[in-house]
């Protein structure tokens, strides 16, 4: 009678084990809906509110002839040998000047101000978003309050011309920007351009509100592009791409997007790419289905992202019914679109600090 107790508890404990497998289960498929709901409706609010920042406004200024390319100056020829400046090189205080020369130095157009362990660059906002503008002169321009700095706490430069067109580089620079004594923005970069290994580069950006963009780009044997968009510690959109360079292809290799709480990862199995999987809070949602769509097929691209126009996720929930990850962000993708483009070129920075740099080092 004893032993039968005892089976029969066994047998309970088994049972009920089984029932709060089942019922997670069936709860963890049945919140993916609702988790990704949520979880796209935070992203949306944080990508409105970087929309309508300053720091935001900043990073859509370009300028297409120079950038993270660092094009070299029209002043001074390169050679074959490495240059290398770093921030004792250009420290001082650097404001803007109206002149009416045209063309020549940058520094024709900058006066030396104070002596500074940093590297500090003032000039109007209105020739700060439009570089080009900063080698035209209108009368107006004399009454134009030097009102957006940069100050560099960090540059390290190190390059050459190869062959008159192709560049090899290390770069490291990190600056803080203010507009009306307001601060925007930390701007961090690092890139780099060998024979051996491709292109590389990493750039930050701290928005004054404290939300964070990163993009991470490398080409090579194996390229890799992330993008992610940080709360605080909280992941508000990660994707990231990796492909591995075989015959000539760029094959991929694993794929992620992470919005909020809901993880989707494809991986290289055996023969191919595995099926990809949908993960809320790290639980696999079993029932559901995940399509990554390719809208564009190109076995040489490096970057075969959302966020690089490239491809859209379809997603089956359990109750049969399905979205795409572009209808549920909507206008937020777009802004993410334009802010990583930005970030991948930052040539609102470089176009700038990187032609000073060089003047003043090759005037020294």
């Amino acid at each position: 009678m004893k032993t039968k107790s005892i089976y029969l508890a066994l047998l309970l404990v088994g049972f009920a084990l089984w029932s709060c497998t089942s019922n997670e289960n069936e709860l963890s498929d049945g919140s993916l809906k609702s988790s990704l709901n949520n979880s796209v409706q935070a992203l949306n609010t944080a990508m409105n509110k970087i929309s309508n920042t300053a720091g935001y406004q900043v990073l859509l200024t370009s300028n297409t002839e120079s950038g993270a390319s660092f094009s070299k100056s029209s002043t001074a020829a390169f050679d074959s040998t490495y240059n290398t400046i770093l921030l004792a090189d250009i420290a001082g205080v650097y404001d803007y000047k109206a002149t009416k020369t045209r063309g020549g130095s940058i520094l024709k157009y900058f006066t030396k101000s104070a002596e500074s362990a940093l590297m500090v660059v003032n000039l109007p906002a209105v020739k700060a978003k439009n570089p080009k503008a900063l080698f035209k002169y209108n009368p107006s321009d004399t009454l134009l309050a030097n009102n957006y700095a940069f100050t560099l706490s960090k540059y390290n430069r190190n390059f050459k011309e190869y062959k008159a067109r192709s560049w090899y580089w290390d770069y490291d620079m990190a600056s803080n920007i203010s507009i009306d004594n307001v601060n925007v923005g930390d701007l961090q970069i690092q890139s780099s351009n060998t024979e051996l290994n491709g292109y590389q580069i990493s750039s930050e950006f701290i928005f004054a509100d404290k939300y964070v963009a990163k993009c991470n780009y490398a080409t090579g044997d194996t390229a890799v592009a992330i993008y992610t968009v940080n709360d605080g510690a909280q992941t508000l959109y990660e994707e990231k791409y990796t492909a591995q360079k075989a015959s000539g292809k760029q094959r991929e290799k694993e794929y992620s997007l992470t919005v909020g709480d809901v993880k989707i990862i494809r991986k290289q199995g055996p023969n191919a790419l595995d099926s990809a999987k949908v993960y809320v809070a790290g639980v696999l949602q079993v029932n559901a289905k995940v399509e990554i769509v390719d809208v564009v097929i190109d076995s040489t691209l490096v970057d075969n992202s959302l966020v690089n126009h490239k491809r859209d996720l379809k997603i089956t929930f359990d109750d049969g019914t399905s979205t795409t990850l572009t209808e549920l962000l909507g206008t937020s993708l777009e802004t993410i679109r334009t802010l990583f483009a930005s970030l991948r070129q930052a040539s609102f920075a470089t176009s700038v600090i990187d032609n000073i740099a060089w003047d003043i080092y090759s005037n020294k």
